[in-house]
């Protein structure tokens, strides 16, 4: 692993990225790029665990620190009410337009990364997956992964913005997406044949963060899959 120096876009100053190369002996030539946005505990232990997986597809995977605006660095995990309170303060206070801006900066970066392909990708969680969404509807990526994403339903008059493929993973017992709101975004996105909505029966939010503790093996499996089958299609 390497960390990049991005500059926002807005001469603002310039902000870290968690670099993991691509891995493995099908890895000839250039390559594509995921862009990895994170969920409200920051560039985390989670989040570089699963950027060297994605990496071990054969990709490289930049994941930048989204949170540098109010505290560079953040690194914490789901296992302590101070974590969560700490994180929840941290999205509260989170620019998403700024953070939108500073992945449009990531993705340029990607685009000119030495190996890339120039195709790039965006694939994130929780907030990342949000953020992810509307990587979808306001920016020109490859392909955008959204895993359950909070708050798409108050986004919906986007979904006729998506240009590329997106793919949303929806966890069915997600507290923080309860059935109308689920049943909202699956009503507005199934007519766009760019858009493929999974809904993991059993899941819980969360259900794809490595060492979670909603984690969920078979849901995970399952949606990690579709996304590899995803970012080859893109990406190559």
């Amino acid at each position: 692993m390497s960390t990049l120096t991005i500059q926002a876009m807005d001469g603002s100053g310039s902000f870290a990225a968690y670099h993991a190369a691509p891995k493995g002996d099908h890895v000839k030539g250039n390559v594509g790029v995921v862009v990895l946005i994170q969920e409200i505990f920051g560039v985390n232990k989670s989040l570089r665990e699963t950027a060297d997986q994605v990496a071990g597809l054969g990709y490289h995977v930049i994941a930048p620190d989204l949170f540098w605006r109010q505290v560079p660095g953040v690194d914490i995990s789901d296992k302590t009410q101070a974590e969560w309170d700490k994180a929840f303060t941290l999205m509260n206070g989170f620019d998403q337009a700024k953070g939108i801006e500073d992945l449009k900066a990531t993705l340029a970066v990607a685009r000119a990364l030495p190996g890339s392909t120039g195709k790039v990708a965006t694939m994130g969680y929780c907030l990342g997956g949000r953020l992810a969404y509307m990587m979808a509807t306001r920016s020109d990526a490859d392909l955008n992964i959204s895993y359950y994403g909070v708050g798409l339903d108050g986004l919906l008059d986007e979904v006729p913005q998506v240009a590329k493929p997106l793919v949303l993973h929806i966890a069915a017992l997600d507290k923080f997406v309860p059935e109308q709101a689920r049943s909202a975004i699956l009503d507005a996105v199934a007519g766009n044949d760019l858009i493929a909505a999974h809904v993991y029966q059993g899941a819980e939010h969360a259900f794809a963060r490595v060492d979670g503790v909603h984690w969920d093996t078979r849901s995970a499996w399952i949606a990690n899959g579709r996304s590899a089958a995803a970012l080859a299609e893109a990406l190559g």
